[in-house]
C-alpha cells in the first residue's frame, strides 16, 4: 500500500502531466477530476495510507502554490492553471515521481528563503524608466539570486514588468526555458512598449545599465546593496470625482487621504490583476461602453495595485497643486461619511503652503496634467520634479534637456554642393522653429538637401531619421496612428490593431532621448491632405509645450505632444498644379525655404558638381539656356537631372536624356498651346544658341 508521501508525490506528478497535454491551462476543478482518473482509486488510498482527514485536494492545491513560487506553474487569477515553458523543462528532467516533488519543495524553500530579494526585483522592475529593460545578469549582480530561480518565478509570477528582463543579447534569457505561447506574450508585451526595433529584436539602446539601476536606487556601491535601500516610488495624479457633497480635496487633506468611488468593487485588494478588475467592472456595470470600462479599469488597478506606500500624489483644485506621500501599502473601503469609495492614507506635504500650477510646475509637467480624460494618471516620469517640489527647491527641474543643433560644416556644404552660409541659414530656422519646407521645381535637389540636413543634424544617426512620402490618400491613420487588420493566428481572432505610424514611433524616441535631434521628412507635403493626416496634431506644431486628446487615445493617456528635439523636414514641388497649395495655417507653422533654378545657392550646383567631377561645364550652359526660354517660373528644370554620371559617360548620354526626359516633360507643360517643343527647346536649338569652345 502507499505512503501519503508516494501519494503526495504521484499527485504532484499527474498534475503536472495533465497540464502539459494542455497548453492553454486547465481550470482546477477540471483538473482535479483528470488527476482522479489518472489515479484509480486515490482517494480510498489517502483515507487507508495514514492519520489526519485533510483531503488530498488541499495537497495538490499546496503542491500548486509551492510550485508558481518555483517558477514551473502559472495561475491566472480565475481559477484555470497553465505548465510553464521551465516546468515542462523540469518534468522532463526527472522520471521518479519523488525527484519532482522534491525538486519542487527545494526550490520552494529557496525562495521563502529570499523572498525579501525577490518582492524587491519585483518592485525594482516595476519602477524601471518608461520602455527600459535590464538583464537578468544585472539583476542577479546586484541581489546575489540565483539567475534561473529568478527568471523562472518572474515568469510564473508575471509581476508587472516581467518582460523587461532580458539576456544580455536582448533575447529571452535561455533559462527560462519559454514556450513559443510565452515568447509571443513577451513579445506583444514589449512591442506594446515600444522596446521591440526591426527583425523583433529588443533595442539595445532601451537598456538599463547596472549603474543606472543603482542611480535609480540611489546607491553607487559596487557590492550588494545596502538592506535599507528601496526601489523608488512612482508619482500619481488624482483628482476628486466623487459627487458633489460627498467628498473633496479639503476632505482629503484635513484627514490625510485620498480616495476614489469603488462602484461596488469594495473587495479589490493590492495584487489584483488588471484583468479580474476589467471583469468585476464589466460585470457591475454592463450597461457601459467599452471605453467607458477601459477607464474605469485603469483606475481602479492602479489605485488598488500599481500605488505603493511611498508613491508620491498629485492633486489639483483649479490652479491650486497639493503634493503628497502614499502612507499605507493597501486601499481600504471608506468610512461612513465616504461610503462606496475606496481610500488610500497620505501624508499630504503641502497643506498649509499649497503650489500654483502655472508659477511652480515646470511646462511640461503642467501641459501633463491639464488633461481632461481621466482623474488618475502615472506622473512616474516627473518623480525628480515632484521631489524638488517638496524639498522645497521648485525651480530645479524646470530646465529641460534640449538638443543642439550642430552648425553646417565643409563637409555638409561639399554632399550638396552649396554654400554653408545658406545651410546655416536653414539651421537657424530650425533652432527658432523646428519645421521647413525646402519648396521649388523638379530636380532642385531638395529631398536629397533634406536627407543630408536630417544626416547632419542628427550625428549620421539613421535610426533617428524617419522618410515618409504624402499622396492623396494618405491619413491620419498611415501617419499617426490607426487600427490596422491581422489575419488571426493560434493566439488570437482576425481583428484590428492599433498601430503607431512613422510620426508617433518618431516621437517616442524623440521623447525618451532629448539630448538628441530626430528628423522627419515628409516628402511630396503638398501632395496630401494637410488637415485630414495632422488633425489635432496641427496645433502641436505651433505649440510644442502642449498637449492634445488623441483621436485613437487610450485610458489613463494624458495625451500627447511632441517634443522639442523633433524635427519636420517636408518638399514640396511646386511644379504639381494637381494638388493645391497649403494653406495660410500651414505657412504660418513652417518655414519656407525656395530651391530655384535661376537662384542661389541652386544656380551654382550643377557647375560645381561638374568641377568635381573634372567635366566640362557644357551641360550648365544649356542648361541655363534651356530655363531662359521657359517662361512659367515653377517649371524651369533642375539640375539633378544632370548630376548623374551615366548623362556624361557618352555622347549620346546627354542626347538621351534631353530625349526621354527633359522633353516629355516640357510637352506636357505646353500641351494644347502650340508651342513646337523640339525646335524651341531641343539640343540642336540650345547648341546653336551657346557658345561654346567646342561644338560637339
Amino acid at each position: 500500500m502507499a505512503t501519503r508521501s508516494e501519494l503526495n508525490a504521484r499527485i504532484t506528478r499527474v498534475l503536472f502531466e495533465v497540464l502539459e497535454k494542455s497548453p492553454e491551462g486547465l481550470h482546477k476543478n477540471v483538473l482535479w477530476n483528470q488527476v482522479l482518473r489518472s489515479i484509480p482509486g486515490l482517494e480510498r488510498q489517502w483515507e487507508q495510507s495514514g492519520e489526519g482527514k485533510t483531503p488530498p485536494l488541499v495537497y495538490m492545491n499546496r503542491r500548486a502554490t509551492e510550485a508558481v513560487k518555483s517558477g514551473w506553474l502559472r495561475k491566472d487569477g480565475k481559477g484555470s492553471w497553465s505548465l510553464t515553458g521551465a516546468g515542462r523543462h523540469t518534468l522532463s528532467e526527472t522520471t521518479e515521481d519523488i525527484d519532482l516533488l522534491t525538486l519542487i519543495q527545494e526550490r520552494y524553500q529557496l525562495w521563502k528563503q529570499e523572498q525579501g530579494k525577490y518582492e524587491f526585483v519585483s518592485a525594482l522592475i516595476q519602477a524601471l524608466p518608461e520602455r527600459g529593460w535590464v538583464t537578468l545578469s544585472d539583476l542577479t549582480s546586484l541581489t546575489g539570486l540565483d539567475g534561473t530561480a529568478l527568471i523562472q518565478h518572474l515568469s510564473a509570477v508575471r509581476p508587472e514588468g516581467w518582460h523587461r528582463v532580458r539576456d544580455e543579447e536582448s533575447g529571452p534569457p535561455p533559462s527560462a526555458h519559454f514556450t513559443d505561447r510565452e515568447s509571443a506574450e513577451a513579445d506583444a508585451l514589449l512591442e506594446a512598449d515600444d522596446i521591440l526595433g526591426p527583425g523583433g529584436w529588443t533595442l539595445m539602446a532601451r537598456r538599463v545599465s547596472l549603474e543606472e539601476i543603482r542611480e535609480l536606487l540611489g546607491s553607487t556601491a559596487q557590492e550588494d546593496l545596502p538592506e535599507e535601500v528601496g526601489v523608488p516610488g512612482r508619482a500619481w495624479l488624482l483628482r476628486d470625482s466623487g459627487p458633489a457633497g460627498t467628498t473633496s480635496i479639503e476632505s482629503w487633506l484635513a484627514q490625510g487621504i485620498c480616495s476614489i468611488p469603488s462602484v461596488g468593487a469594495d473587495t479589490l485588494r493590492a495584487g489584483v490583476s488588471e484583468t479580474t478588475v476589467r471583469d468585476a467592472v464589466v460585470r457591475l456595470l454592463p450597461h457601459w461602453t467599452t471605453r467607458e470600462h477601459e477607464l474605469l479599469t485603469y483606475t481602479l488597478h492602479s489605485f488598488v495595485s500599481r500605488m505603493r506606500s511611498g508613491d508620491t500624489v498629485l492633486t489639483t483644485v483649479g490652479r491650486t497643486v497639493h503634493i503628497g506621500t502614499l502612507s499605507d501599502a493597501e486601499s481600504t473601503t471608506g468610512s461612513p461619511s465616504i461610503s462606496g469609495r475606496l481610500v488610500r492614507r497620505v501624508t499630504w506635504r503641502t497643506r498649509d503652503a499649497p503650489l500654483d500650477v502655472f508659477k511652480d510646475l515646470s511646462s511640461e509637467l503642467a501641459a501633463r496634467i491639464a488633461t481632461p480624460n481621466t482623474d488618475l494618471l502615472d506622473l512616474t516620469g516627473f518623480a525628480g520634479e515632484l521631489n524638488d517640489l517638496l524639498s522645497g527647491n521648485p525651480h530645479s527641474a524646470s530646465a529641460p534637456v534640449e538638443a543642439a543643433l550642430p552648425s553646417p560644416t565643409p563637409e555638409l556644404a561639399h554632399r550638396v554642393f552649396m554654400d554653408e552660409e545658406w545651410l546655416a541659414e536653414c539651421i537657424d530656422l530650425l533652432r527658432d522653429k523646428p519645421q521647413l519646407v525646402l519648396y521649388g521645381p523638379p530636380g532642385t535637389g531638395k529631398t536629397h538637401v533634406a536627407q543630408e540636413l536630417a544626416r547632419h543634424l542628427t550625428g549620421d544617426r539613421p535610426e533617428n531619421v524617419q522618410l515618409v512620402q504624402f499622396h492623396p490618400s494618405y491619413s491620419y491613420e498611415d501617419f499617426f496612428e490607426g487600427y490596422r487588420p491581422h489575419p488571426g493566428d493560434t493566439e488570437r481572432s482576425a481583428g484590428f490593431t492599433l498601430t503607431h505610424g512613422p510620426l508617433r514611433t518618431l516621437a517616442g524616441a524623440a521623447r525618451r532621448r532629448p539630448a538628441e535631434p530626430f528628423v522627419l521628412i515628409i516628402d511630396e507635403i503638398n501632395r496630401g491632405n494637410l488637415a485630414k493626416i495632422f488633425g489635432e496634431l496641427y496645433f502641436l506644431l505651433e505649440y510644442r509645450n502642449r498637449s492634445v486628446r488623441l483621436l485613437y487615445g487610450s485610458e489613463g493617456d494624458a495625451g500627447f505632444s511632441l517634443p522639442q528635439n523633433l524635427i519636420i523636414i517636408g518638399t514640396m514641388n511646386t511644379a504639381d498644379r494637381s494638388i493645391a497649395l497649403v494653406d495660410t495655417a500651414m505657412r504660418r507653422r513652417f518655414w519656407f525655404a525656395e530651391l530655384h533654378p535661376s537662384s542661389a545657392p541652386v544656380s551654382s550646383v550643377l557647375r560645381r558638381w561638374l568641377k568635381h567631377h573634372a567635366l566640362p561645364d557644357t551641360s550648365a550652359l544649356l542648361l541655363d539656356e534651356l530655363n531662359s526660354r521657359i517662361e512659367d517660373h515653377d517649371f524651369r528644370i533642375g539640375p539633378s537631372y544632370l548630376m548623374r554620371t551615366s548623362v556624361h559617360e557618352s555622347a549620346v548620354g546627354l542626347e538621351r536624356l534631353w530625349r526621354h526626359q527633359i522633353l516629355p516633360l516640357l510637352e506636357e507643360h505646353h500641351y494644347g498651346d502650340g508651342t513646337d517643343v523640339h525646335a524651341r527647346y531641343g539640343l540642336e536649338s540650345l547648341y546653336k544658341a551657346v557658345v561654346l569652345d567646342e561644338q560637339p
